[in-house]
């Protein structure tokens, strides 16, 4: 819902990461009933944000070893659909 708002992605409403991407990779968000509500440059690998996935962003530090961002994909670099 926050995405449809134009905020950014947190780590906690990260439910499931699909396929396998790199840091700054252009990826599709979507619903928990599979539709595109948009697409963002990712802060963090695939692997990563499987991690850090439905997690408060003050763990990534203790989950990861870092913090690159406190969000996944910012809102300055996300647009809806």
């Amino acid at each position: 819902e926050a995405l449809r708002h134009g905020r950014s992605l947190l780590p906690v409403g990260v439910i499931e990461v699909r396929g396998d991407f790199k840091r700054g990779a252009a990826v599709a968000c979507r619903s928990v009933s599979g539709e595109e509500v948009a697409r963002g440059l990712v802060n963090y690998s695939a692997a990563e944000c499987r991690r850090i996935a439905r997690r408060p962003t003050g763990e990534i530090e203790k989950l990861l070893g870092y913090v690159d961002a406190p969000e996944v994909v910012h809102r300055d670099n996300m647009v809806g659909r």
